[in-house]
């Protein structure tokens, strides 16, 4: 059995920066991609950074330029996510999902992230 292990958030202050990473525990895990989403009460989940295994990063059009997302998918598959001058609509839960061959989609529990003065 696959499972996202998530770390990172908390509060932060207006153009603060924070770091979410996210652990794909398992045996034998191959990856098809790894990203972040993120959603707020009320709102659809969105999709803030995306990182397939073909190395194309895509990013949401409202954290381009500002957030930057890496991973290393070789024996224990890991992403981050490196968030910059945060902004108070970022805030939101935020939630690692990966695409993994030959078993689907599977989501981590979702990490709280506040931006706040």
């Amino acid at each position: 059995q696959v499972r996202l292990v998530e770390s990172g958030g908390g509060l932060v202050q207006p153009g603060g920066s924070l770091q979410l990473s996210c652990l794909a525990s398992g045996t034998d895990v191959k990856i098809n991609s790894m990203g972040w989403y993120r959603q707020v009460p009320g709102k659809e989940r969105e999709m803030v950074a995306l990182l397939p295994g073909s190395g194309t990063k895509h990013y949401g059009e409202s954290v381009n330029g500002r957030f930057t997302i890496s991973g290393d998918y070789s024996k224990s598959p890991t992403v981050s996510l490196q968030m910059n001058n945060l902004k108070p609509e970022d805030t939101a839960v935020y939630y690692c999902n990966a695409d993994i061959r030959w078993r689907g989609e599977i989501w981590g529990q979702g990490t709280q992230v506040t931006v706040s003065s």
